[in-house]
């Protein structure tokens, strides 16, 4: 057996697995404890068998990841899009030379991480040699800029995926300024290449050993050994399990996850292909899409999340939980296909989903025909969420496994796929537009 974990911002969710048959054998769930995560850990899973935990985490909400880049639509968004395919939420991009007002404004994002990219390999490298002497110089000495308005020295940690001509020479300049860096393979080492894979594999390292590592979340060593990805990434795994068990007769598939803190849409057409057609000249479309929205939470950003809503043209939600989901379900897959639009044609479209996903607390634990009802007004949204949801079918993952596959994917691979198809044999609804 084993134990499946998913730390979030409001609760720790817990699924005792079959670590051979993939048969789910229990779950249970406690609130988290953000004074120290491993309490909730264990209270979650207090009830189970005495079993080895895999967790991922998202408490806190999850890793925050900022990009530093040449310009805002290369350099720059081939970071953007690596870090979200990492699970980070980007919280800030920062595009050419860092001047004391883009530093200044980079530090006020409090990212956990920074990405810094820039050039192909072999080509421009001025800007990447000049952000990197910005942030050394900001990590060494207090008041960096103008008016001192740099503040005092931190110590970010800096995942370097840009040019690599002259990592070597770069990455010594961050480390003279006492910056932890780790090195990954450029995001984009030729026009109309996007090749994120190193740099997703760094900034989970930093993730691992920054976040979890740190006392952040606990002191306890137990919690390094059980987390092995932010919880979007084990997620956007679980999806593409789930799209592979589905083949070749319903490839395309969609998840919607609301959550405390963030509401993530998952969008997953080929499971097995990384580099789809080229939607611009420079920067390459992914075939998994993935847009997490730190502004719509149903508990810790629900402020946010009424803005937002009012925002959109849509009426600002009361306190009733199922009315906050919809208006963050709403939103979340509007802006997923704005995204989507931004990219250019080719790769993946939340609009051709042959199957729609929902997950979630507020959806789990609602009587099933006060959800229906949700879906039916979804489906009938004119300003985009109508045209995933309209016809569509829909499953909900009322316990909560699409974490627990995406965990066990690496390791369990033949219990991941039987958990996937578990998710799959749920009574499924198709809401339609009237």
């Amino acid at each position: 057996m084993i134990a499946c974990v998913d730390i979030g911002s409001t609760f720790t969710k817990a699924a005792l697995v079959d670590d051979a048959s993939g048969r789910l054998l229990a779950t249970a769930q406690a609130p988290t404890t953000l004074d120290d995560v491993v309490r909730g850990v264990l209270d979650a899973t207090a009830g189970f068998p005495e079993a080895p935990v895999v967790a991922c985490s998202s408490a806190g909400g999850g890793l925050r990841l900022a990009v530093v880049g040449y310009e805002e639509l290369i350099s720059a968004e081939a970071g953007r899009r690596a870090a979200l395919s990492a699970g980070a939420r980007v919280v800030h991009v920062a595009a050419g030379v860092l001047d004391a007002d883009r530093l200044a404004a980079l530090r006020a994002a409090e990212p956990d991480v920074v990405l810094l990219v820039g050039g192909t390999d072999g080509g421009e490298a001025s800007v990447l040699r000049a952000n990197a002497t910005a942030l050394a110089s900001s990590a060494v000495s207090p008041g960096t800029g103008a008016g001192g308005r740099g503040g005092p020295p931190w110590s970010v940690p800096v995942v370097l995926a840009g040019n690599a001509a002259v990592r070597d020479e770069v990455a010594a300049v961050l480390r003279a300024g006492g910056l932890p860096v780790h090195e990954a393979g450029n995001v984009l080492p030729d026009i109309g290449r996007l090749a994120p894979e190193s740099a997703r594999a760094a900034i989970r390292t930093v993730f691992l050993e920054h976040v979890i590592g740190g006392d952040r979340l606990s002191a306890d060593p137990r919690l390094r050994s059980w987390v092995r990805a932010v919880t979007p990434d084990a997620v956007l795994e679980g999806v593409t399990v789930l799209a592979r068990a589905l083949a070749p007769a319903e490839v395309s598939v969609v998840a919607l996850d609301v959550g405390g803190a963030t509401t993530d849409v998952y969008c997953v057409p080929d499971p097995d292909a990384e580099q789809a057609t080229l939607g611009r000249e420079a920067v390459g479309v992914p075939a998994r899409r993935r847009t997490v929205e730190g502004d719509l939470g149903v508990s810790w950003s629900v402020d946010a999340l009424r803005a937002a809503a009012v925002a959109e043209g849509l009426t600002g939600p009361g306190d009733d939980p199922l009315a906050l989901a919809e208006a963050a379900a709403t939103v979340a897959l509007r802006r997923h296909l704005r995204a989507e639009a931004a990219y250019g044609p080719g790769g993946a479209s939340a609009r051709s989903a042959r199957l729609v996903v929902l997950s979630g607390g507020v959806f789990r634990h609602a009587d099933p025909a006060a959800v229906d009802q949700v879906l039916a007004r979804l489906a009938e949204d004119a300003g985009g969420a109508g045209s995933v949801l309209d016809g569509k079918a829909v499953v909900v993952d009322r316990r909560y496994v699409l974490a627990a596959v995406g965990l066990l994917a690496g390791d369990h691979p033949v219990a991941a796929a039987a958990l996937a198809q578990d998710l799959l044999a749920a009574p499924r609804v198709t809401p339609l537009a009237r």
